[in-house]
């Protein structure tokens, strides 16, 4: 299947099993009068594999070493990217960034095998403020790595594309709200 067919299917996905109509208060704090549900697509085989697709298509003749995001959003995908990206043979090991650093142990903000001077992508599934990836991209850069391109798989609309513009990095989204018809 081609980029352009999984696009379509994929938005066709989201709009079907992960777009809800209902009012809800948002991690933001704000109240919104739709929510998207993302991990219902991102944990559904058709919709994990469509994005990996997508995201390998759009990073594959970059320069990135690694590729991860904020915990939750970006779990199901930083996995599946890892597998294909080795399937297709440009590994592209893949790292998750907590909450906050782990309270024990050695105190790990970020999982997985990730090492300063990596030139690394940022993904996450929805992004309505921005703060969430600020925070997860400040971690990588507090790391000594170097952000070169952050991806969502839907951009709220909601301002994050022009606060990380303030901080240097640009938004890129897979779909807007328009896209979705909300």
């Amino acid at each position: 299947m081609n980029i352009t067919s999984l696009r379509e299917n994929l938005l066709n996905l989201i709009k079907k099993e992960a777009l809800s109509k209902q009012p809800v208060k948002l991690s933001s704090g704000k109240e919104s009068s739709y929510y998207i549900d993302c991990r219902l697509v991102t944990l559904s085989p058709a919709g994990s594999l469509a994005i990996t697709e997508i995201l390998f298509d759009m990073l594959k003749d970059d320069e990135i070493d690694a590729f991860g995001g904020p915990t939750l959003g970006a779990d199901p995908i930083c996995g599946s990217l890892a597998a294909v990206s080795q399937q297709k043979g440009k590994p592209l090991p893949s790292f998750i960034i907590r909450k906050e650093p782990k309270a024990h142990g050695k105190g790990k903000w970020i999982e997985g095998p990730l090492k300063p001077g990596t030139i690394v992508a940022i993904f996450d599934d929805v992004a309505t403020s921005g703060g969430s990836l600020l925070k997860a991209i400040k971690a990588v850069e507090g790391m000594g790595c170097k952000v070169a391109r952050v991806i969502v798989l839907v951009d709220r609309g909601e301002g994050a594309k022009e606060k990380l513009a303030e901080e240097g990095h640009c938004l890129e989204a897979i779909f807007t709200k328009e896209d979705l018809g909300v």
